[in-house]
């Protein structure tokens, strides 16, 4: 299963990823995103089957690839 993560040191806080899948990603009081699943703020966290292709789409338009991704 796949699983993802944001890179927080490159977010830029445009709310694309959170935006495309709200299921999975989230953005905190300033805006930057982070993964909103258990676990999320730890480390890759896999992505539920039903969300897998929204994720898919927040990680692609990621303009500074901070979403992350690991098969």
């Amino acid at each position: 299963m796949a699983k993802t993560w944001v890179d927080k040191d490159t977010c830029i806080a445009c709310g694309a990823c959170y935006s495309t899948c709200p299921d999975v990603y989230e953005s905190d009081d300033d805006g930057y995103a982070f993964v909103k699943l258990e676990g999320g703020l730890e480390g890759f966290v896999e992505v539920p089957e039903e969300f897998l292709s929204d994720a898919q789409d927040a990680k692609d338009g990621c303009p500074t690839e901070s979403v992350r991704w690991e098969d």
